[in-house]
């Protein structure tokens, strides 16, 4: 990235830094189970709601305690049961038109991160109804209060529960963008356990690494706080300690409940300290090809941190140190490569491989400039990239060729190594921006 384009982007960023304390963040607020749920309704006067979940979840029939806990309190349910991953225009516009027809006055959000996503968005557009969806990308572009949100999540990851962030997919383009204002965070959030725990044991594992990337890129960024630091330290506390468990033993419903705890944690530490290069990279391979964004986090989290090489390794190894993963008298580096390769181990341990098929070498620059386009000038992250040097983190998890070298489990690194060496030499060139502690 050209100097005067670092300047730019690290004087945008300490500016938000610095208005941390007067921006107007909130929590949502917790609901005691689906009977406090329906007795706030109740309290606000309100006879229709909007619930907006997916097929899956209705198929197993997780939305039914909700549904007659509603029905006893005579409330009556619009059903939109058609948000696909990766939520589109067109999905946020028929739950907009679902809402409006029957007159509906509050929405639910009842799923993982892309119901949340379709929710938020479907009020965006019913709170700015003249204004269209990517009208509203990036950052404070809807300023206006939604109808009533309350968000039940079905996953424990995405934190989305918390956060002021809308992650719409332009189903004409596969452009991927977010939707960032404060009023999209939900007015109050159920954190019920016994929803999850029907959980596949691979979407606990890449949802369980997605509550992680949050809680790791907010502690190692340059706009962190106190707060923000604290909670994502339990948060990655938490994830470590029943992840696993949650994995191997689905209807353990302690472990379920903690990692909805960690991924609400994680969420309100990123909604203040954001997120990183991860997540825009992320993002523009779900609009692409439709790789699921947990997935995506999940395999390029150890690469990129790898990645940022020597700009990351003081708050890194000081994130290692509080979690337990490596000790007081390691270095920061020593302390950093332990994190990684625990979070390496997890991964293979949870099956999540270590590179992800389909993506193209042509499609590079245009993913890459997405990415640049989302994280630039926002996200505090520890080296700087533009969308040329961006291209390079696609290429750590692009599968290798045969002639690369792979590891004792089959997985291969020598490419990622190579790109790894690179951005390291980059991060200690002369010219390039490195956060403060």
């Amino acid at each position: 990235m050209n100097p005067l384009r670092k300047v730019y982007c690290r004087t945008y960023q300490l500016a938000f830094r610095m208005a941390l304390p007067f921006l107007p963040y909130r929590e949502p607020k917790l609901l005691d189970g689906v009977q406090g749920l329906a007795d706030l309704l109740v309290s606000r006067h309100i006879h229709q709601v909007l619930l907006v979940t997916d097929r899956g979840i209705l198929s197993h029939d997780l939305t039914r305690p909700l549904q007659d806990a509603l029905a006893e309190a005579y409330i009556g349910v619009s059903l939109f049961a058609d948000t696909v991953a990766n939520p589109t225009v067109a999905n946020v516009e028929a739950a907009r038109e679902r809402y409006l027809a029957d007159g509906c006055q509050a929405i639910i959000a009842f799923g993982g991160g892309s119901s949340m996503d379709c929710a938020k968005a479907c009020g965006a557009r019913i709170a700015r109804p003249g204004r269209q969806l990517d009208q509203m990308e990036g950052l404070l572009h809807v300023m206006r209060r939604l109808p009533l949100l309350i968000a039940v999540p079905t996953t424990a990851g995405t934190g989305s529960e918390t956060t002021l962030a809308a992650v719409i997919t332009d189903g004409e383009t596969r452009h991927k963008y977010p939707i960032n204002d404060f009023s999209l965070i939900p007015d109050y959030a159920l954190l019920d356990p016994d929803v999850t725990l029907g959980l596949p044991p691979q979407l606990t594992a890449t949802t369980g690494m997605d509550a992680m990337t949050h809680a790791v890129e907010a502690y190692i960024g340059g706009s962190t706080t106190k707060g923000t630091r604290q909670a994502a330290v339990e948060a990655v506390r938490l994830i470590l300690e029943s992840l696993p468990v949650a994995y191997e033993h689905g209807g353990d419903r302690t472990a379920r409940a903690h990692m909805l705890r960690a991924a609400y944690l994680a969420g309100t530490a990123f909604t203040k300290s954001y997120v990183g290069y991860i997540h825009a990279v992320a993002h523009s391979l779900g609009g692409q090809y439709g790789i699921a964004h947990g997935l995506a986090n999940a395999v390029l989290l150890p690469e990129v941190l790898e990645a940022y090489g020597t700009a990351a390794h003081k708050r890194l190894g000081r994130l290692a140190m509080e979690v337990g993963v490596a000790s007081v008298h390691d270095t920061p580096a020593e302390a950093s490569r332990k994190f990684i390769a625990k979070l390496r181990k997890m991964n293979e341990e949870m099956g999540i491989p270590r590179t992800l098929a389909g993506i193209r070498e042509e499609d590079l620059p245009r993913l890459a400039r997405n990415a640049d386009h989302e994280g630039n000038p926002l996200y505090p992250v520890p080296v700087l990239m533009d969308a040329h040097e961006l291209q390079a983190l696609y290429r750590l998890v692009m599968p290798k060729t045969e002639d690369q070298s792979h590891d004792t489990a089959g997985n291969c690194t020598g490419g990622a190594k190579a790109e790894t060496v690179l951005l390291d030499r980059q991060n200690t060139a002369p010219g390039v921006s490195h956060q403060s502690a």
